[in-house]
């Protein structure tokens, strides 16, 4: 979480709301805290929110979920979870479960994304990586208490992608041998997501929810909607960011190297890199077809606008990925053919 703005004691208007107010007061008259300033850091793509509170040099970090939208009885749970695995997940302070408030401990403003450039890249992702091996190795017993990442919610994501980004966003009139073709894609990687072993999974593990800490990290955010499913799917997420691309010789030695993690060949068997390769490929074709939807759903349900630029690099994974193979010929086809023109089309001055 980064802050948007630096502001005074006074909150902007646009946030000085009535659900505020009672955070507010809960946070100074229930929970104890005396604080000098509370300023809005960055939301997210749920209907959470986050604030800084601060009082000297301390600081803290305030969520505002709705309970009718959010489940902050999972973020707790999760957080224990994942700190009992020595991963550095925020420390939950104070709870207010029925109203949707929790102060956490407070994890800085400097993204992995704000970082990535600036020092070594193979040392964050060295990093990264290691917390994710201890996240997938330790975490049977979380991971026995999660949703399954099953075939419903699998194709329910990847939908998104021809409901939202084609129809909605780039107003495209599809045939039906075109939706048919998409639907067998989307049966056949199905099928592979679920030939992986099942793990914890993250579900956003990327460089905008790793936190960057005084003594070391990474700090690991948003985790309150992980399932148990495929192996692949937060490697592909860190390592085919939607926010930040890197070299596809960079990306592939990344993750061959993540199967000498301590543990991991234990849970893949004797899985060999080019069958690896083929999982964390066809992981990311789903990811990427899901998250190209939910940015353009994010514009046009709840006027988010940031994530739209992040859409072309989205659907160039989804073409260099397409092209290796066969059985995505038609899904390759329509993302040259029709979909990078059309959204070069309107991304035009």
């Amino acid at each position: 979480m980064t802050e948007d703005v630096v502001t005074s004691q006074r909150l902007p208007a646009a946030v000085d709301d009535e659900r505020l107010q009672i955070m507010q007061r809960w946070l100074v008259e229930e929970c104890g805290y005396a604080i000098d300033t509370l300023r809005p850091v960055s939301g997210d793509a749920s209907f959470r929110r986050y604030f800084r509170a601060s009082r000297g040099s301390a600081s803290w970090v305030v969520m505002d979920a709705p309970p009718s939208h959010e489940r902050c009885d999972e973020f707790v749970r999760i957080a224990d979870c994942l700190r009992s695995m020595g991963l550095a997940a925020p420390e939950v302070l104070e709870a207010d479960l029925a109203r949707g408030f929790l102060l956490l401990s407070d994890q800085g403003d400097r993204q992995y994304l704000d970082a990535l450039g600036a020092e070594p890249a193979d040392d964050l992702y060295r990093e990264a990586l290691a917390a994710l091996a201890r996240l997938q190795t330790q975490g049977e017993a979380l991971a026995t208490t999660l949703p399954i990442y099953d075939e419903s919610m699998l194709l329910r994501e990847m939908r998104l992608f021809p409901d939202w980004l084609l129809t909605r966003h780039l107003g495209l009139e599809l045939s039906s041998a075109t939706t048919r073709m998409l639907e067998t894609s989307f049966a056949h990687l199905v099928e592979v997501a679920l030939s992986q072993p099942q793990v914890v999974v993250h579900r956003d593990y990327h460089s905008r929810n790793l936190m960057i800490l005084p003594d070391g990290g990474p700090g690991v955010l948003d985790f309150q909607d992980a399932v148990r499913g495929p192996i692949t799917y937060d490697l592909v997420s860190l390592l085919r960011d939607a926010y930040i691309d890197w070299p596809l010789e960079r990306v592939e030695a990344w993750a061959v190297g993540y199967l000498d993690r301590e543990g991991i060949r234990d849970l893949v068997g004797t899985v060999d890199r080019e069958q690896w390769l083929y999982w964390f490929d066809l992981m990311g074709l789903q990811r990427h077809l899901k998250v190209s939807g939910i940015f353009a759903r994010l514009w046009h349900r709840d006027g988010k606008a940031r994530y739209l630029p992040d859409i072309p690099r989205v659907l160039a994974y989804l073409v260099q990925v397409s092209e290796r193979y066969p059985q995505f010929a038609g899904l390759h086809r329509l993302l040259v053919e029709q979909v990078q023109p059309a959204m070069e089309a309107i991304c035009e001055p």
